[in-house]
């Protein structure tokens, strides 16, 4: 049987899983917990079913996870996280940009490259960058000190995950001048993503290194799993915009928080209300 997973903040309404189980053949559905409710099914879904479905939740504030035919919840070993708009609640480069007025410009940008609307990530993020020539190491501190948080359910979820055993990643298309706080902060086992050029105090518009963009999400996904001796289907992934897709469609379990269509479309499960812990309802599942 197939399996669906219809997520609330508090009470999963009752009208959904009726509009559910009489739009799909041979469906039953058990409580998990009153926030969440499994539907069992055994035909594949269509593309448009699948997409009417989570539109039909999404005006019942229900998110919805499509789990794969072989997907096994004690398979996982791995969290990966993006971190920019998911594991934390902004886009740090569009919070640095708006301290030197050049967020339009840049924002435009990011929301492009998220979008997939920008193929080259390497190049969209090298552009905006640039655009920060001259911003004061100190704008980057107060970006973190007073506009960063983490999201919804985030230290949950990873408190899980370190209860279990699971290696922790932290992979993003943002900065190490982030990351490695936010990995100390989490105690995450790895964090990977790009290094800004500072030089006395001010950023230079460079960016040190190989650029972290979607392949190089999946390839440290991957190279985790191999030094665990782990297939990449024990991994679970999550993220927001197109970048994060390649590591996804390795990953025994996808989630998109608050994702951008493209992830909407391709992720396994997505999270429009729930927070980032609502994934751990899977695990709870007979």
């Amino acid at each position: 049987m197939k399996r669906l997973l219809l997520l609330h903040l508090t009470k999963v309404p009752t009208n959904l899983i009726e509009y559910v189980l009489n739009h799909l053949s041979g469906s039953s559905s058990r409580l998990i917990n009153e926030r969440t409710v499994e539907i069992l099914f055994s035909p594949p879904l269509s593309i448009d079913q699948k997409k009417n479905i989570q539109e039909q939740a999404m005006t019942f504030k229900t998110d919805t996870i499509f789990l794969k035919d072989q997907f096994k919840p004690e398979q996982i070993r791995l969290l990966a996280f993006d971190m920019d708009s998911t594991l934390i609640n902004i886009e740090c480069i569009d919070e640095i940009a708006r301290q030197c007025g050049k967020v339009a410009e840049v924002s435009a940008i990011t929301e492009a490259s998220m979008r997939g609307e920008i193929k080259n990530f390497s190049q969209s993020l090298l552009a905006r960058v640039k655009l920060l020539k001259g911003v004061p190491q100190s704008d980057l501190d107060f970006v973190f000190k007073e506009k960063l948080q983490l999201n919804p359910g985030a230290k949950e979820l990873v408190q899980f995950a370190q209860a279990m055993g699971w290696k922790t990643l932290l992979v993003s298309g943002g900065f190490t001048f982030f990351t490695n706080k936010i990995q100390e902060l989490l105690q995450l086992d790895e964090a990977h993503s790009n290094t800004l050029e500072i030089i006395d105090g001010y950023l230079t518009g460079n960016v040190i290194g190989p650029i972290v963009d979607g392949a190089a999400k999946a390839a440290f996904v991957l190279s985790a799993c191999e030094r665990l001796g782990l297939s990449p289907k024990a991994a679970l992934v999550m993220g927001d915009g197109s970048n994060d897709l390649p590591m996804m469609e390795i990953a025994g379990l996808s989630i998109g928080y608050q994702p951008k269509p493209i992830v909407q479309e391709k992720a396994d499960g997505t999270f429009n209300f729930v927070g980032l812990d609502g994934v751990l309802d899977v695990f709870q599942a007979p």
